[in-house]
């Protein structure tokens, strides 16, 4: 099935939290970095596994836009998705929601398959073969990101 989204959930535990009672900015990345893990894990082979066959996935980019803030103990879904899918690149979309399914946060991170020396490196055809489903060109309501 083509324009799959994978969801992961995420309880906002107090260390994340400034003294205004809402989410770090910065925790926000740590999130993504969780989401993709286990995204990852869902396809069946984990960054560890990967790693040990001398492949990483640096960031060379990253956008992300806050729309409102969570808060301690909120339950948040990450969904996200695979915007742009070649032999040595893969970005991914994701958007936050509250349980009440307002946006908190619309973003992208961009990666280079690398070798352990840093060195680009093209990724596996089963890796994409197994992010394919999740292609999407727009966000998963099927309307653009608003700007």
């Amino acid at each position: 099935m083509a324009n799959e989204v994978f969801t992961s959930l995420h309880r906002v535990t107090y260390a994340w939290c400034t003294m205004g009672d809402h989410v770090y900015y910065g925790r926000y990345l740590d999130m993504l970095e969780a989401a993709r893990g286990e995204f990852f894990r869902h396809l069946g082979t984990t960054f560890l596994q990967w790693q040990e066959a001398g492949l990483a996935f640096p960031v060379i980019e990253c956008h992300l836009r806050y729309k409102t803030p969570a808060r301690y103990d909120d339950l948040l879904s990450v969904d996200l998705w695979v915007i742009r899918l070649d032999r040595l690149h893969v970005e991914f979309g994701y958007r936050t929601l509250k349980e009440d399914r307002g946006v908190v946060l619309e973003a992208a991170t961009h990666h280079i398959g690398a070798g352990l020396d840093g060195r680009p490196r093209r990724l596996p055809p089963n890796l994409v073969e197994r992010l394919q489903p999740y292609v999407r060109a727009i966000a998963p309501t099927d309307q653009p990101p608003t700007p």
